[in-house]
């Protein structure tokens, strides 16, 4: 049976071209009086977004503040000095241009500057949360990925204590996001199609999970991944194809912005052993959901999984239904492979990512543990965990 829930997106979105004329007003709206503007590298600098976001400031004659350098995995060091710049320049609004690592920067930033103790312990205890008054966020969009634009969730690292974990809360929505498609004109095909897999997964970790009677989540599901196989390739090929472009950044926005997991809430297997990729190994997040997730699709296939695969592969692929349900799944699993390694070209082993040793893979098992696998859609147990990792290699 759906499981009860409650649905609220507390986040103004002003999509498409030209949709950064909107900022002044949403700054003023939402009581900004002087922003902290972030960003990660260069890009924004080289497309003049940077330029042009800081014109429509100073025309608007609202004050700000600059923390570039955001890293991709985005660091508590830089929420920390994000946080000493807020308190010391008196920033009450953060203004997070980029993707999903530099809006979740702003994410903690944003709970962290009232908070009277280290932003560590947010990350590690959300319900901190409920008693601060975190500042608001505005979000300007250049990469179609982890949907933070339209969301209360964001991760942070920990170098020191080789953590990467997960904050959320509702307070973390921003308060208005900036979608204009043409910001990503210039990712490279490699963060393009890293974006894309981290979507996928997104809605992934949602459609597979034992919550029946969600039709109408299930069916937007299918519908969201056959526009990531549409449109995806598009993209990778055409940088400027203004609609591929759309319909990536909108399904971004809806693989996690609560909506399909209304009624579905369920751990995240596969983002959970990622998380572990990432904080050890530092690699790109997309590219390792990529490389994992064919990986733990075979391993979750058996006989209480395998109509849900089904589904997936004639729901989203339009694989004949009359043949052996076994069949069909794994059709519908070597469909997804190619989708990834081949349409794509995305990374296929752990190997191609970088990872020389395997040292690490018992730790991270243990810790991926933490976040629930155990409760997901086919239980994962340590061995199974390590078993993924093994197989990834």
């Amino acid at each position: 049976m759906m499981q009860n829930f409650t649905y609220n997106i507390p986040t103004e979105i002003y999509f498409g071209k030209g949709s950064i004329a909107n900022l002044p007003s949403a700054v003023r709206k939402f009581g900004g009086s002087k922003v902290l503007l972030l960003y990660g590298g260069g890009s924004i600098r080289r497309i003049g977004l940077l330029d042009e976001t800081i014109a429509l400031l100073t025309k608007a004659g609202i004050a700000y503040s600059l923390l570039g350098g955001v890293e991709p995995n985005p660091r508590i060091a830089t929420v920390r000095e994000g946080i000493r710049i807020c308190r010391e320049e008196g920033c009450d609004m953060l203004l997070p241009v980029g993707g999903g690592s530099t809006l979740d920067c702003a994410k903690a930033i944003a709970a962290g500057t009232p908070y009277e103790g280290d932003a560590w312990d947010i990350v590690l205890d959300n319900a901190k949360i409920d008693s601060i008054d975190v500042l608001p966020i505005i979000t300007i969009l250049t990469m179609a990925a982890t949907g933070s634009e339209m969301d209360g969730y964001a991760v942070i690292s920990n170098p020191e204590t080789k953590q990467k974990l997960g904050m959320g809360h509702l307070k973390l929505y921003p308060k208005a996001s900036v979608l204009d498609p043409v910001y990503t004109y210039s990712l490279p095909k490699r963060q393009t199609a890293a974006g894309i897999a981290d979507i996928l997964s997104h809605i992934f970790e949602v459609y597979f999970n034992h919550i029946p009677g969600t039709v109408i989540q299930d069916r937007v599901m299918e519908a969201l991944i056959q526009v990531l196989v549409e449109c995806g390739p598009k993209a990778c090929k055409e940088p400027e194809n203004y609609d591929a472009r759309a319909n990536l950044m909108w399904t971004s926005s809806w693989a996690i912005n609560g909506f399909i997991a209304c009624g579905k809430s369920a751990p995240w297997p596969v983002h959970s052993m990622e998380h572990q990729l990432s904080a050890v190994y530092d690699v790109t997040h997309g590219e390792g959901l990529a490389v994992l997730t064919p990986v733990w699709m075979e391993k979750t296939l058996n006989e209480r999984t395998v109509d849900l695969f089904v589904s997936y592969g004639v729901g989203v692929f339009g694989l004949d239904p009359t043949k052996e349900k076994y069949e069909i799944a794994r059709q519908a699993i070597q469909k997804t492979s190619e989708f990834l390694f081949e349409t794509l070209g995305m990374p296929k082993t752990l190997r191609e990512l970088g990872i020389t040793s395997k040292d690490a893979f018992e730790a991270m098992a243990d810790k991926a543990l933490e976040d629930g696998t155990e409760e997901c859609f086919t239980p994962l147990s340590k061995s199974d965990v390590l078993a993924i990792y093994e197989a990834s290699y």
